[in-house]
């Protein structure tokens, strides 16, 4: 890899990706690669902690892995690979559960909100999450992640276990930052537009767009979206489904509010929904085009994800046996 700063993201298959997946990250991460050399891993290992159907699971990587390639995620020195694929992260993952301590484990938002969830199986990898997520990221020595407000305390966690290593063993990680770039687009729900839309907390097919949906789908379910009673296109706190499709529509578009506000003054809600609908349509094509290529093409996709694993591989087995060497174990012979 150049000598570029290292950038890190994952992305759970834990279903199909949303329009929120795709203006809030994926779009962003795309305009990556000048500034950094960066490594994408799809998170199988942390579904885990929730029972999966593994049919599905595996349904939902392979989808996971072709979206990230339709992104063009992999160009240039890129590496994308599965975290599975690379034992490196399950190792490291036990090291550092020895070098974290059970009270800021327990002081974690999301073990919290997940165990009120999914009270029939608070599990031990729901416990430890943080600690092999910590893996994922000083495997790599990355100086940067990118992180939304629900990953900021396991970054802050992943900052102090590293520091507590390197204080006991010398610098043996690098300790990352918190990747602040543009902010993406966070998208609310078409129909709940006071939550974050996601296809989990919705039993309402109209309130979530996927990339999955054929695109007549995605512009019917925009078309349907929840407005209010005036009909002015402007950005109000008490106007939350406006505030959304407009949000929606500057991603796309690249416009800012105010031009987008300017665009439609005078413009009835129907005239304003399908105009929100035809840009989506018009952003989401190409990409699902090729991601449809994509998954068709078996040999295509096995081959990106061996070549992702040995590359990866290479950079975490340097890590990992540095580790090992520093608390006693036997590195072994790869």
């Amino acid at each position: 890899m150049s000598d570029k700063k290292t950038i890190l993201s994952l992305m759970q298959p834990s279903g199909d990706a949303t329009l929120g997946n795709y203006l809030g990250a994926l779009k962003n991460w795309q305009k990556l690669e000048d500034e950094f050399n960066c490594i994408y891993a799809i998170a199988d290992l942390h579904t885990l902690t929730v029972r999966q159907d593994p049919a599905q699971l595996r349904k939902n990587s392979m989808q996971v892995l072709a979206l990230f390639l339709a992104m063009g995620l992999n160009k240039g020195d890129n590496i994308v690979f599965a975290q599975s694929h690379v034992s490196a992260h399950a190792e490291l993952g036990w090291v550092l559960d020895c070098f974290t301590y059970t009270g800021e484990l327990s002081r974690m938002t999301q073990f919290k909100d997940k165990s009120a969830r999914h009270a029939d199986n608070i599990n031990a990898g729901l416990f430890t999450y943080p600690c092999l997520m910590a893996a994922d990221i000083l495997l790599y020595q990355a100086d940067m992640v990118p992180v939304g407000e629900d990953q900021r305390q396991h970054l802050e966690i992943t900052r102090d276990i590293a520091e507590r290593f390197n204080n006991i063993y010398g610098d043996v990680f690098k300790v990352p930052e918190a990747y602040i770039g543009k902010a993406g687009a966070r998208v609310m729900g078409l129909q709940e537009p006071t939550r974050k839309m996601s296809k989990s907390e919705s039993a309402n097919a109209n309130n979530v767009i996927l990339l999955s949906d054929d695109l007549n789908q995605i512009a019917n379910k925009i078309k349907r979206a929840v407005t209010d009673s005036d009909s002015v296109v402007k950005a109000s706190p008490d106007k939350p489904g406006i505030t959304n499709l407009l949000s929606i529509y500057c991603a796309v578009t690249g416009k800012t509010l105010e031009e987008a506000e300017g665009e439609f003054v005078g413009v009835g809600y129907g005239a304003f929904k399908a105009a929100v609908a035809e840009a989506v349509v018009e952003e989401l094509r190409p990409v699902k085009e090729e991601y449809e290529r994509i998954l068709k093409d078996k040999a295509y996709i096995n081959s990106v994800i061996k070549d992702g694993a040995e590359r990866a591989g290479r950079i975490a087995y340097r890590t990992l046996g540095k580790v090992y060497k520093k608390v006693g174990l036997i590195p072994p012979v790869r």
